[in-house]
């Protein structure tokens, strides 16, 4: 049996223990999909709490890495195109800001499928990931993406350096939420990055999660939850700087980039993320307190407005089997009793059934075979894509239902 263990001291600063502001129960590991809906699966404390030290949000009990990352890990980036559009157009910068060419060496860390570095490999410039499950680390590679399966902190740094040289830039997306060891890890990016070369940090901001009262993307995966005003007392303890800060809106609910590097001057824009970081209270434990009772405001909402759709007799199906749904759903109390199924464009998902719920996981054709009256957007972070690509059920008279920020419909109201 896998044990969550309590967090003693804070991961980043070593301060006192988080003091806890959300509890959202016992729930299934969130991208543990199992096989077979009468299994038992192992669930554990999901708590949220906040260091008063260093301002890092963070939960209060953890699993340890492997038990998350698995050989089953059904991650697979590349299958939401705005990420990889994204991804593009931030190869597409770094290579024309910082001159890069066949000389230079970007690495990756948690690089997944090489949804990232296959533009850099596309444009001649010499690329290695860092990806520890297989899945996509297999992937990767069959795009000619070079890749090192394992976790990454200083020991693996120091073996890339030894056989690549120091990188010219080093990309994080969407990983430093998910590392246990906080320190180990920027130590690594801190030892990897050249001297004159620049690390990338991306990871939706935990101010856009109060604000769109987004409880969904927290789960056991996702250790920490970051401010500005963390990330910057934390990568100074290891000789890097915050020299830029880049927000965009529309990405996972609102994401932050943060540029790092060992030497340079702070850009405006730091200092005005900060002082609005610090305006909405990000700083201070107060900023968080009442998010508890949002949190079930909006969850009393959602189970409200399905119950009466099913009481109408309506059929209801859900879009995105991602980890956020498990959350969501799990720590909401619903279940196959109440949503039919939910699609994926991930065939590693289909087949599958969503963690700690037993609604079976199908391809996104079953909307048009099966036309529910409603679908539950659980990937709402990518509503856009999903509607503009699912315009025929919609003209079918569908309709998708989203739950954050606030339960509203898109499509024909019922």
């Amino acid at each position: 049996m896998t044990a969550a263990e309590r967090v003693l001291v804070c991961r980043s600063c070593a301060g006192p223990a988080p003091v806890p502001f959300l509890t959202l129960g016992r729930l299934a590991v969130a991208n543990r999909l199992p096989t077979d809906p009468s299994a038992v699966e192992e669930r554990f404390l999901l708590e949220v709490g906040f260091c008063p030290s260093c301002a890092l949000v963070q939960l209060t009990h953890a699993l340890p890495a492997d038990a998350v990352f698995d050989d089953d890990y059904p991650y697979f980036s590349s299958y939401s195109e705005g990420l990889v559009r994204h991804a593009k157009e931030h190869v597409e910068q770094l290579i024309a800001s910082r001159g890069l060419g066949s000389r230079s060496l970007v690495v990756e860390v948690a690089s997944n499928d090489g949804y990232l570095l296959q533009h850099v490999v596309a444009a001649g410039v010499r690329a290695v990931g860092v990806e520890p499950t297989p899945g996509p680390a297999a992937a990767a590679r069959e795009r000619n993406v070079p890749t090192v399966q394992a976790f990454f902190g200083r020991g693996l740094a120091a073996e890339l350096v030894a056989e690549h040289g120091r990188a010219d830039v080093v990309v994080a997306n969407n990983v430093m939420a998910h590392v246990p060891d906080l320190d180990d890890f920027v130590g690594g990016l801190a030892d990897l990055v050249a001297e004159d070369g620049v690390v990338t940090v991306e990871n939706p901001g935990v101010g856009a999660l109060l604000a769109q009262c987004a409880f969904d993307t927290i789960y056991h995966e996702h250790y920490c939850y970051f401010s500005t005003i963390a990330v910057d007392a934390l990568v100074r303890r290891h000789g890097l700087r915050l020299v830029h800060v880049e927000e965009f809106p529309a990405l996972h609910g609102g994401t932050l980039r943060w540029h790092l590097a060992r030497a340079g001057e702070a850009s405006p824009a730091v200092a005005a993320q900060l002082g609005a970081e610090r305006a909405q209270g990000l700083d201070q434990l107060s900023a968080y307190a009442g998010f508890g009772k949002r949190v079930t405001a909006l969850q009393g909402d959602l189970r409200e407005e399905l119950a009466r759709r099913k009481g109408e007799g309506q059929a209801i199906a859900a879009y995105g089997a991602a980890a956020k749904g498990a959350t969501l759903l799990g720590s909401t109390g619903i279940d196959v009793t109440t949503v039919d199924f939910v699609v994926d464009r991930n065939e590693h998902k289909q087949g599958h059934y969503l963690p700690g719920t037993g609604i079976p996981v199908l391809p996104v054709e079953a909307l048009l075979e099966r036309r529910p009256d409603v679908v539950l957007l659980l990937a709402w972070n990518v509503a856009e894509e999903v509607v503009r690509q699912q315009q025929a059920y919609l003209e079918a008279g569908g309709a998708f239902l989203l739950p954050v920020p606030e339960v509203r419909t898109m499509g024909p109201a019922r």
